[in-house]
């Protein structure tokens, strides 16, 4: 007898922000510990290391990769980040999925660091548990972060 386990809506924003996040779940997902700040310092530009944490965060989240980095992303997740990151300006994030190698390359660079730091530790957020990660043959961010 098969079993449904979400609604019609939960299943519609599976993987994907669900709208605004809680102030708790930003202090508690999108918070940039020591590790993550040495992640995001090498990184030229505030567009790249605002979109790198964004990535970041957002697997860390909804425990996945989205196709297009910024797409959904409440504006609450990147004032959040900005603001770790010191960058005046957050709009500046639209700039880092103008170039198409970048998000995947830095999939592939998060996907590595949570095997190396544990991202798994912090749980799978509100879309699910963390999974396999990575990128596809088509060079696009694909699957969760197991």
């Amino acid at each position: 007898m098969p079993v449904m386990f979400l609604s019609d809506l939960e299943a519609a924003f599976y993987g994907r922000y669900g709208g605004s996040v809680p102030q708790a779940d930003l202090e508690r997902f999108f918070y940039l510990d020591d590790a993550g700040q040495a992640l995001v310092a090498g990184l030229r530009g505030d567009h790249n290391r605002l979109g790198f944490s964004v990535q970041l965060t957002t697997a860390r989240y909804i425990g996945r990769f989205l196709a297009d980095p910024l797409e959904g992303v409440p504006a609450e997740v990147i004032g959040y980040l900005a603001g770790q990151l010191q960058i005046a300006d957050p709009s500046c994030v639209k700039k880092y999925a103008q170039r198409q190698q970048t998000h995947p390359g830095h999939a592939g660079k998060i996907r590595k660091g949570a095997e190396a730091e544990g991202l798994r530790a912090g749980g799978g957020g509100a879309g699910g548990a963390c999974g396999q990660a990575g990128v596809g043959d088509r060079g696009q961010p694909e699957g969760d972060l197991r």
